[in-house]
């Protein structure tokens, strides 16, 4: 009888166009869970080139992996200059509109996929 195997799901993989990257982080964000925040931060500096954050952030990329652990309490200094290595901005608005926001349909990340494809 063969084990059956499993692998591992790398969400890094799936982060391959801005609109989904945005979509990812504000979806996080509405867990109220830093340490969830910063791992999605993590996984986009992941797909995106672990080497080239740290470059343009000037952190080491061992220093960089530390930052981004969920266990982690970085400066928020750290998590401004790896965001805007990034190229991502982050907008405010009040809690009220934006949970309106996020009741709308949901989209699967296929969906999103097939939208945001050129």
């Amino acid at each position: 009888m063969k084990k059956s195997e499993t692998t591992v799901l790398d969400i890094a993989e799936y982060l391959d166009s801005e609109e989904i990257v945005a979509e990812y982080l504000n979806m996080v964000s509405e867990s109220d869970d830093p340490a969830l925040f910063l791992r999605a931060i993590g996984h986009i500096a992941r797909s995106k080139g672990m080497s080239q954050i740290a470059e343009k952030t000037r952190l080491g990329r061992e220093s960089l992996y530390k930052a981004l652990d969920e266990k982690a309490h970085p400066r928020f200094e750290t998590i401004f200059k790896v965001l805007n290595a990034m190229g991502i901005q982050m907008t405010l608005v009040p809690k009220e509109k934006f949970r309106k926001r996020s009741k709308q349909k949901e989209l699967c990340v296929a969906e999103k996929r097939a939208r945001y494809k050129v």
